[in-house]
């Protein structure tokens, strides 16, 4: 990929964030991005440009309680931040970082059923949500259910091809299914 489409990726990025989420339009060309491309700068540079347009919102209260919620649990103030992503995913359902803020925070607190059900959430609003699938992946390998995992990763794949973690995780999967099965 050349540095003349990386800038074009940039730039149009750039230019109309304020009103994007997970129903922007430039989110399949950044999708095509990830699915072309091994350059691990381009990779870094799309993701955080998907990251971006996922966190927007056109309602500014959605912004507002993003980051006071992700300042919440950054700091470990749990029990405030899972009152502000309740908020927001009560009053704004459709959008999907909500729910997957909060399938995060209940990670955090080992809350794995809740996680699961706000990751499924966040799929259903974006399917190739790969925070969402990566999370999910690590639910189930924390519970131990590493058919699960293993799914949830190849499908992460199957959405970014090359992602730098993904592949690693998905063979450290795969290679404690061998030896579960001896």
């Amino acid at each position: 990929m050349g540095s003349r489409l990386l800038l074009f990726l940039v730039i149009s990025s750039a230019s109309n964030l304020l009103h994007a989420d997970q129903t922007d339009d430039r989110l399949d060309d950044l999708f095509t991005v990830l699915q072309e491309t091994e350059n691990f700068r381009t990779i870094a540079v799309t993701e955080r440009q998907i990251w971006a347009i996922w966190l927007q919102h056109a309602n500014a209260d959605v912004a507002q309680l993003m980051l006071v919620g992700t300042q919440r649990m950054n700091t470990q103030r749990y029990a405030e931040a899972m009152v502000v992503f309740n908020r927001l995913t009560e009053s704004f359902p459709g959008y999907a970082e909500g729910w997957n803020k909060r399938a995060t925070l209940h990670y955090v607190l080992g809350n794995l059923d809740a996680s699961i059900n706000d990751i499924e959430k966040t799929l259903d609003l974006e399917p190739r949500h790969f925070g969402a699938l990566s999370g999910l992946g690590m639910v189930f390998i924390q519970r131990k259910e590493l058919s699960k995992a293993k799914r949830a990763f190849e499908d992460l794949i199957e959405v970014h091809p090359n992602s730098p973690n993904a592949k690693q995780t998905l063979e450290l999967v795969d290679e404690q299914l061998r030896f579960s099965v001896i």
